[in-house]
C-alpha cells in the first residue's frame, strides 16, 4: 500500500539526473504515487518519463500548480530564479519549498517564495536505490518534518544545526557518488596496466567496490576495523596501503577535493 507523504501534489521542478533519482526512488519505496508528482522540466530525463506514463503530470497546468503543498526546487543553481519566479504566484501561500540546490541560500529562495517555509536539503543520486544519503536544514520544524516524511525512505538523512553547513553535505556526500565512480575507474585503468584484460579488470573492479559497500554496511563495522582486517602484516594489501594512505597521501587528496567542492558551493551562492 503506497503510503503518501501528504494527499495534495508535490511539484519537481527539474528532473534532471538529481530529480529523476528522487522520482525513481519514490516509486521504489512505494511512499509518493506518481500520480501526486506534478513535474516541470523542457526537457524531463527518463525517470520523469517514466513516471509520467503511470500518472505524473509532466508540464502541468496552473490549475494544478495551486494544488501543490510542496515544492522541490531540483534546478541548476545558474538558471533557477527565473523559473523560480515564473510560478511562484501560482501556488499555495502555505506551500513548503525543499531546495536541494547547490549554493543558494534559504534567503534568496525566501525572497522568490515569500511567506512560504524554506527547506534546504542536500542528497545524491544513491536515492535512486534506496541508499542515499541527505543532509537537511530549515528554520522551521514542521517544514523540516516534512522534508524528512520525503527523503528518509531514500536513505539516511541528518539534520544539520545550521544552514551554512550545506556547503560541507555537498562536497562530503551529495558529490561523493562520483568520487567513488572516479575511484572505480582509476582501478579499472590500473588493473588493465597490471596486465588484466580491459573487461576482466571493469568487472572486478566494480564488483571490489560494490562488495566492500555492502559488507560495511552489513557488518556495521567501522571502515577502519574493516581495513585492518584485510591487512595481512607484510602482505600485499599492506604494501598497496603504503602508497596509497602512507604519509597522509589519501586523507591530504579526499580532503582537497571535498574543500575544492565546497568552495564552488559558497560561489554558487554568492559567497567569498
Amino acid at each position: 500500500m503506497t503510503l503518501i507523504v501528504d494527499a495534495c501534489p508535490l511539484l519537481l521542478l527539474g528532473a534532471g539526473h538529481m530529480g529523476g533519482a528522487l522520482i525513481a526512488g519514490w516509486r521504489r519505496a512505494d511512499v509518493v504515487s506518481p500520480r501526486q508528482i506534478l513535474i516541470r522540466d523542457p526537457h524531463p530525463g527518463q525517470a520523469a518519463l517514466a513516471a509520467g506514463q503511470v500518472g505524473a503530470r509532466l508540464d502541468p497546468s496552473d490549475g494544478d500548480l495551486a494544488s501543490a503543498r510542496t515544492v522541490i526546487l531540483a534546478l541548476k543553481p545558474q538558471i533557477w530564479r527565473p523559473i523560480a519566479a515564473d510560478i511562484s504566484a501560482r501556488i499555495a501561500a502555505d506551500a513548503v519549498v525543499i531546495s536541494i540546490m547547490a549554493g543558494v541560500t534559504a534567503a534568496d529562495i525566501a525572497q522568490v517564495f515569500p511567506g512560504r517555509p524554506v527547506v534546504r536539503a542536500m542528497p545524491n543520486t544513491a536515492a535512486a536505490v534506496g541508499k542515499g544519503a541527505t543532509g537537511v536544514w530549515s528554520a522551521d520544524p514542521e517544514a523540516r518534518a516534512r522534508a524528512h516524511a520525503l527523503f528518509a525512505p531514500l536513505g539516511a538523512v541528518a539534520d544539520l544545526a545550521e544552514e551554512g553547513l550545506i556547503h560541507a553535505v555537498t562536497a562530503a556526500s551529495g558529490s561523493a557518488p562520483a568520487y567513488v565512480y572516479a575511484l572505480v575507474e582509476a582501478l579499472q585503468r590500473a588493473g588493465a596496466s597490471a596486465g588484466l584484460a580491459p573487461e576482466a579488470a571493469r568487472t572486478l573492479s566494480r564488483a571490489a567496490l560494490i562488495g566492500a559497500a555492502a559488507l560495511l554496511e552489513a557488518s556495521g563495522e567501522e571502515a577502519g576495523e574493516l581495513r585492518r582486517q584485510v591487512t595481512s602484516p607484510k602482505g600485499t594489501t599492506e604494501a598497496a596501503l603504503d602508497v596509497l594512505i602512507g604519509e597522509g597521501a589519501l586523507d591530504d587528496l579526499v580532503t582537497r577535493t571535498v574543500l575544492a567542492a565546497q568552495a564552488r558551493s559558497r560561489q554558487l551562492g554568492g559567497e567569498a
